[in-house]
């Protein structure tokens, strides 16, 4: 009989993702920290480069049952290879009765596809070969994910319905809800320091500040609302500083903590999700509308397909564009009618990451019995 302890580091996770873990705190965080209840978690970040002698693995604990690890080479010799030694040994020392792969992007196979996992699983949350400046080789790393795949996630029902024919195993996980970390919003706490001197009424964003954000529409919304305080909370990635609009009632205040998001929701008028209709929105299903309805904020979003099938076609969202921006922003200001706010909240309800993990981890469950049974029947 293993005890609960020895069950825990029996069982790995090794999750091979394109994006830092401490960039924002995202779907990978909401399901890996759960995951690591009742497993070991290793989340591999892309490799880096120092000037060192010898290639390295940088390990570190976020979490409890989590730990990032962080290959880093001599500079000038970017070799897969060396990636997965090191892994392999990283593994190897921990020598665990059961190694699942979690991969968020398919360019890790380049260091880990002779990885020994009982399990591979591709969740597939963005459709990446869209984003601006895509790797080289990315798709055909894709096609050979979900032939290795055993089983495949996707973040929303845009993106399902362009991965479904791909895998005769594709299911569709859309952007959850911690509510009671953003419902803390609605009790006020107290105004952080950085915003406490912006006026009000104040409509906020967070996320990451890059190509999916709509910049003119932005800066329209700026001018033709003066009286109106934009707070934008995000690192900037794969933009320019730069280049992001200015205007006095423009506030880009950075990159905040998760654990901080609730207070500056909680000084806010409204929410807004300024994205761009392009080929990188395409798929997105932004985890942010459930955490603004959440933090009790109305809501105005460009026609983001999935945005606009799940919220917006149940006037939980006001969808808005270039013509009527600031007309659905002003609106956004009223105070939040009851009814709405109690249909939002009927709608949260039915939806949290603990549930959607638990539903996701009945799927490995299950595909690891079946392979049992298989493994059985060819012994």
């Amino acid at each position: 009989m293993i005890s609960a302890k020895a069950q825990v580091s029996a069982r790995l996770l090794v999750c091979l993702s394109h994006l830092p873990w401490d960039l924002v705190f995202q779907r990978p965080h909401h399901l890996l920290t759960r995951a690591a209840r009742d497993r070991a978690v290793l989340y591999v970040e892309e490799p880096a480069t120092a000037d060192i002698p010898e290639p390295r693995l940088d390990l570190r604990r976020v979490h409890r049952g989590v730990e990032v690890a962080t290959p880093v080479l001599p500079r000038g010799r970017i070799d897969p290879a060396s990636v997965q030694r090191l892994l392999m040994a990283e593994i190897t020392r921990r020598n665990p009765d059961e190694l699942v792969a979690w991969y968020y992007t398919p360019m890790a196979l380049d260091y880990s596809a002779d990885l020994p996992a009982d399990l591979v699983v591709y969740d597939c949350m963005d459709e990446l070969s869209a984003f601006k400046d895509p790797p080289p080789g990315l798709i055909d790393r894709e096609d050979r994910l979900f032939e290795r795949a055993d089983i495949v996630f996707t973040g929303g029902p845009s993106l399902h319905a362009a991965k479904r024919h791909r895998h005769p195993r594709v299911y569709a996980f859309p952007s959850s809800i911690d509510v009671a970390h953003f419902a803390a919003a609605r009790k006020a706490p107290a105004d952080p320091a950085d915003q406490a001197p912006i006026t009000h009424p104040r409509i906020g964003y967070f996320g990451v500040i890059d190509e999916r954000l709509d910049y003119d529409l932005i800066a329209q919304a700026a001018a033709e609302c003066p009286d109106i305080q934009f707070v934008m909370l995000g690192p900037v990635v794969k933009v320019d500083p730069a280049s992001l609009p200015q205007a006095p009632n423009l506030h880009w205040l950075g990159r905040k903590a998760y654990g901080d998001l609730p207070a500056y929701m909680g000084h806010w008028d409204a929410g807004w999700m300024p994205f761009a209709l392009n080929e990188a929105t395409r798929y997105i299903s932004p985890t942010k509308t459930p955490e603004f309805l959440a933090g009790g904020l109305p809501v105005t979003s460009t026609a983001v397909a999935d945005v606009v099938r799940g919220y917006g076609s149940t006037g939980l969202v006001a969808i808005a564009d270039a013509g009527n921006i600031a007309d659905r922003l002003r609106a956004s200001l009223a105070p939040p009618d009851p009814a709405w706010r109690k249909q939002a909240d009927a709608r949260l309800a039915k939806s949290s990451w603990d549930s959607t993990w638990a539903e996701m981890a009945r799927h490995l469950d299950r595909i690891a019995a079946e392979q049992v049974v298989l493994d059985r029947r060819g012994a």
